[in-house]
């Protein structure tokens, strides 16, 4: 199977809603249901938030769980063991015979030669998002994932929330004026996380998952080390010429918040409303993997994907140029 893939695109096409709308048993998890012929072996490497919930899940009765087997973990801190599950070195990983599979759940900067020495050694790759704080980067990477024939898959939680699927259905088919998204949250070390634009490229995966591909119009970004404080603007617009205004904002005291405005020919809409709790996120992009791993996604679906990702790293990439 080619590279990377995922079914998150599809929402942008309105179709397989099954993925974003966080109901009960989907079809796609309908079909895992039948006893899996295989397990693919699975190490988690960082086990930080997202990496202990992906421990998590992959032990979980979920019916994706049931085709993967944690082999153990990677981790710079000597940790020996968590809840049974053995540490294991990175050599170790990469060398195994029983590993099949790479779960990246380290810090961003570390993301592309983790990818990399997992797929040279054949292992195929769950990366938690920015895959790469480089577009050329990511283009190499999902190259010799295509070379190696294994699965490249980065996650994109934010498109299986309540609320981007709330927002997916109130944009559809409306014509916009113009929108914002602001988003607020404490302090974030760009040392590990990378530019503002990549640490924050969900919020730009929104943007474009909702209006279609973007242009970079300009973009500021203001800077107190001292304060450790962060503001970056970006000013974009869609095919169509509509503005559409994008801001991080960081600093101590901020709470995590988004707010957004979009206007349209029939109407405004201002926030989301409470739309319902994030369940079982982690597992639902988990269920997008091991349906990669079965082949089961069409390939017009992982080409649509690939190109959505590649876009949104592109422009986090030239709003990046354009802030330095």
């Amino acid at each position: 199977m080619a590279g990377v893939s995922s079914r998150q695109q599809s929402e942008e096409h309105g179709r397989h809603q099954p993925w974003c709308d966080g109901g009960a048993a989907t079809e796609e998890e309908t079909k895992m249901n039948a006893e899996p012929e295989k397990k693919f072996g699975v190490v988690v490497v960082g086990v930080g938030r997202a990496g202990s919930v992906r421990m998590r899940d992959l032990r979980s009765p979920h019916a994706s769980s049931a085709f993967l087997n944690l082999i153990g973990f990677v981790s710079r801190r000597e940790l020996k063991c968590i809840d049974e599950v053995q540490q294991i070195s990175l050599e170790d990983a990469l060398s195994s015979q029983e590993v099949d599979v790479a779960y990246i759940c380290s810090e961003n900067t570390s993301h592309e030669d983790y990818i990399r020495q997992f797929l040279n050694a054949g292992k195929h790759v769950l990366v938690e998002y920015p895959m790469t704080l480089s577009w050329t980067a990511a283009q190499d990477l999902w190259e010799l994932a295509e070379q190696k024939g294994k699965v490249l898959h980065e996650e994109h939680i934010e498109l299986l929330m309540e609320e981007f699927a709330f927002l997916k259905k109130e944009v559809v088919g409306k014509d916009l004026l113009k929108g914002s998204l602001l988003f607020t949250a404490g302090p974030l070390e760009e040392e590990q996380f990378g530019f503002p634009a990549f640490s924050g490229i969900s919020r730009l995966t929104w943007l474009v998952s909702l209006f279609g591909e973007l242009s970079l119009v300009s973009a500021t970004l203001e800077k107190r080390k001292e304060d450790h404080y962060l503001k970056m603007t970006v000013c974009l617009e869609t095919e169509n010429k509509r503005p559409l205004t994008w801001i991080e904002e960081k600093g101590p005291g901020l709470k995590r918040n988004r707010h957004l405005s979009f206007h349209f020919k029939s109407g405004s809409l201002e926030n989301v409303p409470n739309v319902g709790d994030n369940k079982n996120i982690f597992l639902k992009d988990q269920t997008i993997f091991v349906q990669k791993l079965l082949g089961q996604i069409s390939e017009v679906e992982l080409a649509a994907e690939k190109k959505r990702i590649l876009h949104c790293l592109w422009l986090a990439e030239e709003i990046q140029k354009c802030c330095c």
